[in-house]
Order: C-alpha cells, then sequence, then structure tokens
C-alpha cells in the first residue's frame, strides 16, 4: 500500500491503490565466505535482474530476517517502511541508476 510509504516517496507517486513492487527473497552467504563480497554481488545480480525485467515494478522491497540482514539492506541504500523497519525498499529509478 503506498500509505506504507514515506511520505517523501508518496508525494512522488500516483494515486494509485495499490504499487507494484518485486519482492526479493531471501538470500545468504554461508558463514565460511561472509565478508568477501559475494552478498553484494548476489544482490547486484538480482537487482540488475530487476531492472531488466519486462514487468512494470516501482521498487524493490526485501523483508530482512535479522538486524545484521536490515544493516546490510541499508548499507545498499534501501530505505525502511517507516511502520515496518525489517521490511525495506529501493526505488527502480534508482537502482537503474546503478547501471546506467
Amino acid at each position: 500500500m503506498p500509505s506504507d510509504l514515506p511520505g517523501e516517496v508518496i508525494r512522488k507517486l500516483p494515486r494509485y491503490p495499490l504499487i507494484p513492487a518485486t519482492l526479493l527473497g531471501r538470500f545468504a552467504v554461508d558463514l565460511r565466505y561472509r565478508g568477501k563480497g559475494y552478498g553484494r554481488f548476489l544482490l547486484a545480480d538480482a537487482l540488475l535482474r530487476s531492472v531488466r525485467s519486462e514487468i512494470a515494478s516501482f521498487a524493490v522491497v526485501v523483508d530482512a530476517k535479522d538486524d545484521d540482514a536490515r544493516r546490510f539492506h541499508e548499507r545498499e541504500s534501501f530505505l525502511p517502511f517507516p511502520d515496518q523497519p525489517m521490511k525495506l525498499f529501493r526505488a527502480m529509478a534508482d537502482i537503474a541508476a546503478l547501471f546506467d
């Protein structure tokens, strides 16, 4: 629902009752390989696939499993939903700019 988004984001959106988004399933890196950049690689691959998709989507949404996952996504410029700090999003326009 658009009302779940931060006010500054809502003001930029059309007045639709629902806004399409891409839900990113959870991904993880084996403990032996953490801290080597594999998580960022997996995220970049998923974001690139989302941008290249023919399905219209306003944002990519993630449900962070724990505080470590939430912090990881925040470092990658995902923003938390105001009332759901473990649910984060990044606008597709912002993602597209990464790959231009």
